[in-house]
């Protein structure tokens, strides 16, 4: 009796259930709106350090730089930044900020609102800065000073991102901190990464010799390679322009491998290298940084230096040239400045 009154209900309101075919299309439709928008977060987060590492690096946005009606609304892509951007990126060869260790590498890279070209602008460990709350001391001593001998890497950081800031003029969006293993791991995963040298270096550590002209180098290979200063003609300058030509290797590497629109193989490759960013965490944006970029080829600037009447080797921004290049990164005319200063440019093309 039960069983008959209860068919007889179901049928009474059979009428009245909707379609499950249009429920369904729905429930669909928004599965796939909440998959994109997960896939387009994870691939911003993983391809955060790796820019970073290619010298293109991705902005903290801060509110003036997005526009004002750029609602995130869900299923669409989050607002590009605009304007120039400036991302700092310190080297450092060891593992921990408590080691004590210093900034080898000291890189600004410079993205122009029109987006033509990556700069790499290299700033010489030795040279002379004004240290908040430390007197005056050479560059790469800021990193060791901030982080006070904790295993914070943000803490030196964020000190050198202030003595950078206070002797370029220029306002620092982002950051991070790159160690030399991180890198070593982040060159195997790409199968190597090809340097071409303008000259042989042998290395004071190992004696390893690297011939003039271009060759594949592996991770153990390359950090011995970053490392040298010592015995080279030019010292900490060659060793910048390694740094360069090294971080334009990893570039088309990376562009090879197709790394910079694949997320799974974004994915792959952060999660070998474990690489710490210390600034830039913010997504928004991230993702619409790469399509406006018309060339993934660095041009690599040097500062114009001169050396103090000291024994430590210790250099000072050159007082008739530099001024022009700071002025031009803040005024955003690096492409002006460059042709102006062919010397002082390097294409790592």
């Amino acid at each position: 009796m039960i069983e008959d009154d209860l068919r007889a209900a179901f049928a009474r309101h059979e009428p009245l259930t909707p379609a499950a075919g249009p429920v369904r299309a729905a429930i669909d439709r928004l599965a796939a709106v909440r998959r994109r928008r997960r896939q387009r977060l994870r691939a911003a987060g993983v391809a955060l350090a790796l820019l970073a590492v290619l010298g293109v690096g991705v902005p903290r946005l801060a509110p003036d730089r997005v526009a004002p009606d750029a609602a995130l609304l869900p299923g669409t892509a989050a607002p590009a930044p605009t304007g120039a951007l400036n991302v700092l990126l310190l080297g450092l060869d060891g593992s921990k900020a408590e080691d004590g260790r210093r900034a080898d590498s000291v890189l600004l890279v410079h993205v122009p609102a029109d987006r033509s070209q990556v700069y790499l602008v290299s700033l010489p460990r030795d040279v002379e800065v004004p240290i908040p709350g430390h007197g005056t001391d050479k560059l790469n001593v800021a990193f060791p000073l901030g982080a006070g001998g904790t295993s914070d890497p943000s803490r030196g950081y964020d000190l050198t991102r202030r003595v950078v800031g206070d002797l370029t003029g220029v306002r620092v969006d982002a950051g991070a901190v790159l160690t030399y293993p991180a890198l070593k791991r982040l060159t195997d995963e790409v199968d190597g990464v090809e340097v071409c040298l303008p000259r042989e270096v042998r290395s004071f550590h190992t004696r390893r010799v690297f011939p003039a002209g271009c060759q594949r180098l592996d991770g153990t290979a390359s950090m011995d390679l970053l490392r040298q200063r010592l015995e080279l003609p030019g010292g900490g300058f060659d060793r910048d322009r390694h740094a360069r030509l090294f971080a334009a290797g990893l570039v088309r590497r990376a562009v090879e491998q197709g790394a910079l629109t694949n997320p799974a193989r974004l994915h792959a490759l952060l999660g070998a290298a474990r690489l710490t960013t210390v600034d830039g965490a913010s997504l928004v944006g991230l993702v619409g940084v790469l399509p406006q970029l018309k060339s993934v080829e660095p041009v690599g600037l040097s500062l114009p230096v001169t050396p103090l009447d000291r024994s430590d080797w210790r250099l000072r921004p050159d007082p008739e040239r530099a001024p022009a290049l700071f002025a031009a990164l803040r005024e955003d005319r690096l492409a002006q400045w460059a042709a102006q200063n062919p010397g002082r440019v390097e294409r790592l093309g």
